[in-house]
């Protein structure tokens, strides 16, 4: 193969991987065989499936493409190895997360769109309110756009999406996305790999999956999520960003807001005017020091990531 495929990347803070250098912008190729896993340069078609290399806890991302010889798995993921690659432009979390969300839709097939859907590719669809939209199948979707609306879905690489007030949406699939506009919404999901976002007002996103994400943008609104590497990130006033997995990341931008890591070698920033919890903890898990302070206070510098050493002391993490 040699065409242009339009793919995602994830990236070390540095934005290398596997010691390679990369920049934005620019344009890589790689002289011999190409053999995905093996050699040559990789990214994936599907946004979430990148999570599962590059957690959004400690990663950056990518709009790639991917060009010359490709290679693939067999019954494997949408990670592909090309000879040559263009790293397009950097996606904030939220920007990822969006294509992800734009990737399973480009792969359902619209015409099958009803109320219920179980078959794998399918679509269910509403707009009025009190609605619910619900599907079993993989790569599928419920929408709806009514106040008061449910979309559920319980297949891998699915999406659950609303925009309606008081509206939720839930899935439970691998690689899964729920995502919602409207003010006092909820997007839940527990598959690994997954993301719940949401930009309303009083809204929360969680999920329990590991290298999850649960990201919102309103007032007043919770990010949580239980699951290894993973990010909980809200840029709104008054909201709080909690999560408890290995190495993940709680992050809040608005003024009195908290951000509360609670997981082995977990960390936490936090804007002016906020607040950071941090605890440490021994490799099997066992709570050693929990530490709070506001930003301003105990050396703590406001939109500067800090873990807690052994000592129970703050420091800065990368």
């Amino acid at each position: 193969m040699s065409n242009k495929i339009v793919t995602y990347k994830g990236l070390n803070k540095d934005l290398t991987c596997r010691d390679f250098q990369f920049e934005i912008g620019k344009s890589y190729n790689h002289e011999g065989k190409v053999e995905a896993c093996g050699s040559g340069f990789h990214a994936c078609e599907c946004p979430f499936d990148v999570f599962s290399y590059y957690p959004p806890a400690e990663s950056r991302y990518a709009e790639t493409i991917s060009f010359g010889v490709t290679d693939r798995k067999e019954n494997g993921d949408t990670k592909i190895a090309s000879a040559s690659i263009t790293i397009k432009t950097e996606l904030t979390l939220p920007e990822f997360i969006q294509r992800g969300i734009d990737w399973i839709w480009s792969k359902i097939d619209r015409s099958l769109e009803q109320q219920n859907m179980t078959g794998h590719r399918s679509a269910a669809t509403n707009t009025g309110d009190c609605s619910a939209a619900t599907n079993t199948g993989d790569y599928s979707a419920a929408t709806n756009t009514g106040d008061c609306s449910a979309a559920t879905n319980t297949g891998d690489c699915s999406a659950a999406t609303n925009t309606g007030d008081c509206s939720a949406a839930t899935n439970t699939g691998d690689c899964s996305a729920a995502t919602n506009t409207g003010d006092c919404s909820a997007a839940t999901n527990t598959g690994d790999y997954s993301a719940a976002t949401n930009t309303g007002d009083c809204s929360a996103a969680t999920n329990t999956g590991d290298c999850s994400a649960a990201t919102n943008t309103g007032d007043y609104s919770a990010a949580t999520n239980t699951g290894d590497c993973s990010a909980a990130t809200n840029t709104g006033d008054c909201s709080a960003a909690t999560n408890t997995g290995y190495r993940s990341a709680a992050e809040v931008s608005g003024s009195q807001s908290v951000a509360a890591s609670l997981g082995i070698k977990g960390k936490a920033r936090a804007s002016k005017n906020g607040a950071i919890v941090l605890c440490y903890r021994d490799e099997d898990g066992e709570l050693i020091h929990i530490c709070a302070s506001k930003v301003g206070e105990n050396g703590i510098e406001p939109d500067v990531w800090y873990q807690l050493n052994e000592s129970g002391e703050f420091e800065t993490a990368e």
